[in-house]
């Protein structure tokens, strides 16, 4: 089965597909590989409240395009002392145009700006990742979810990751996801427990 992956992120597809090359008979293709050139209408993929309904959203109109077995997620960091906040925001956080880089480095600031005063112990986070699974139109849509835990810092660790990676703190690590090296942190992160259950679910065993 050719599975759809419904990223135009290379980060995120290449950890995808490294997880799921281990289910039997599934070959995870990205949005490139199908021939799905980008359009202004991904723009309009995410307008929902939830981790859920985006990734439903995402993968109900890619699965429609090319007929295929199609996984999406949305993911976002979710910080207790923000009520929640940035949730599915989390990719534009910050005011402003900025994209890439810069548009990390700016919803940082913003984060660390926010929880300024804030305890150590009440700057509680995690990072969320809810996948959908659409095998073809009209099936039900069936949805795994991940969770990473941690705690915001006050200023950025580590050279790694993207995102609010050099922020996001591990007890467990005693270290950001910044500051650890690659498969350490797809064995411990929200988006690698996701799509491990993926893995789960496609093999039968869920």
């Amino acid at each position: 089965m050719r599975l759809l992956v419904a990223t135009r992120s290379a980060h995120k597809l290449a950890e995808i597909r490294e997880i799921l090359a281990e289910v039997p008979g599934v070959e995870p293709v990205g949005l490139d590989d199908a021939g799905v050139e980008p359009s202004s209408a991904e723009d309009d993929l995410e307008p929902f409240d939830t981790f859920e309904a985006n990734a439903e959203s995402k993968a109900r109109y890619y699965q429609g395009l090319t007929g295929l077995p199609t996984a999406a997620d949305d993911s976002g960091l979710a910080v207790d002392a923000l009520d929640g906040r940035p949730g599915v925001h989390s990719k534009r956080f910050a005011p402003g145009d900025a994209e890439g880089l810069a548009r990390d480095r700016a919803n940082n600031r913003h984060l660390v700006d926010l929880l300024t005063g804030v305890r150590e112990a009440d700057r509680t986070a995690r990072y969320v990742c809810a996948v959908a699974f659409v095998e073809s139109d009209g099936a039900p849509t069936r949805w795994v979810r991940g969770e990473c835990e941690g705690r915001i810092l006050t200023e950025e660790r580590g050279e790694g990751g993207f995102g609010y990676d050099p922020l996001f703190f591990v007890p467990d690590l005693d270290r950001t996801f910044a500051e650890v090296p690659a498969a350490e942190k797809h064995a411990r992160s929200h988006r690698g427990r996701a799509f491990r259950a993926l893995a789960e679910l496609l093999r039968g065993e869920r």
